[in-house]
């Protein structure tokens, strides 16, 4: 794997404990049965679907009309037939829907709520890489900016960047951005070479490291093992299942859309999580005879937990924050979102 790029920038301590501060501050509102209220009668007047991304509080992802991946809700944002879209998740998310919904309001209720994997890699080091590889096709994940998907061939899912890879034809060099586990595991699959993946990762995902997984499968033997391919672990789940530690047919690379449909059909009485652990409130839902738990409990996305009860308030009162991606842009990246589209329904986002 080249080891090119650099990770989103880490936040400094005072930038933490702002925001932290910040949080703390903006949650004084209770999500109780008042609030609900006033938040579903201010989406009708406002005529605003609210999407939450499953990494969400709780709260947020119970008062939404839609709660899913980012891709899918950005489609059915696209197909709703309210004016205004009101996206709880990060600010790359809120663009994607922009993109595919160019003629609607996108609002997001803090636009501080970032993406250290969207912020891994912009749009001048991608025309970098490019003119360093210039026959080479691009394929970018969707968790990147819209001025990033603009500078992209076809855009993939985790769902679907195997099939994406796999159609472009085996003598083109292809550049694939940001996620370098998704990369990884992209290139185990393929058997390609000619692939270059650029270093770039989720700070919460890239967290979730081997060691732990596997103490928590040995501690867990019956489990059954949701990986997301965003996770450090992912290479050693698959190490796990090779060795026989862990049985083959236990060990799941899964999108967090497919964590969901696999959580139904799975009939495991446990399930070792690893991904961010807003994730297990919709596994739950979905499947509540099941013992679902988090491979790292601290996998905990601050940005994702900026959407307060008292930010989705704030945002269907005032109209804030508004999410613009200016026509060439958003042009120029949907035609990448079509492209994967083309190729196959990519089936779970991310």
């Amino acid at each position: 794997m080249e080891n090119r790029g650099r990770h989103g920038r880490p936040r400094t301590n005072d930038e933490e404990e702002s925001m932290a501060a910040t949080t703390e501050t903006a949650t004084a509102t209770r999500p109780d049965t008042a609030w609900r209220d006033e938040i579903r009668r201010l989406a009708a007047e406002r005529d605003a679907v609210l999407l939450a991304h499953n990494y969400q509080l709780p709260e947020i992802q119970e008062v939404a009309d839609h709660t899913g991946d980012s891709l899918a809700l950005s489609r059915i944002a696209a197909e709703s037939e309210a004016s205004v879209i009101v996206f709880c998740g990060v600010h790359f998310m809120a663009e994607t829907a922009k993109i595919l919904s160019p003629d609607k309001t996108v609002l997001i209720p803090d636009a501080r709520a970032g993406c250290s994997l969207a912020d891994s890699i912009d749009g001048a080091q991608l025309r970098d890489w490019k003119a360093e590889h210039p026959d080479a096709v691009v394929v970018s994940y969707v968790n990147t900016t819209a001025e990033v998907k603009a500078e992209t061939d076809i855009c993939c899912t985790s769902s679907n960047a195997v099939d994406v890879v796999r159609s472009i034809p085996a003598e083109r060099e292809v550049l694939f951005c940001p996620d370098q586990f998704l990369g990884a595991h992209v290139k185990r699959e393929t058997g390609r070479e000619n692939l270059h993946v650029w270093a770039g990762e989720c700070h919460v995902h890239a967290g979730i490291n081997g060691p732990e997984l596997a103490e928590r499968a040995a501690s867990v033997p019956d489990a059954d093992l949701f990986i997301h391919p965003e996770c450090g672990c992912a290479t050693s789940a698959l190490y796990l299942a090779g060795a026989g530690t862990v049985p083959a047919e236990k060990v799941k690379i899964l999108s967090t859309g497919d964590m969901v449909t696999a959580a139904r059909e799975t009939e495991a009485s446990s399930v070792l999580v690893a991904t961010e652990i807003g994730m297990l409130h919709q596994l739950r839902k979905a499947a509540p005879e099941i013992d679902f738990q988090a491979v790292n409990e601290r996998a905990s996305c601050r940005y994702m937990k900026m959407i307060t009860a008292d930010a989705l308030l704030r945002c269907l009162r005032d109209g804030t924050d508004e999410v613009r991606v200016d026509a060439a842009t958003a042009q120029r990246a949907r035609d990448a979102v079509r492209r994967m589209i083309a190729i196959g329904q990519p089936g779970g986002g991310e």
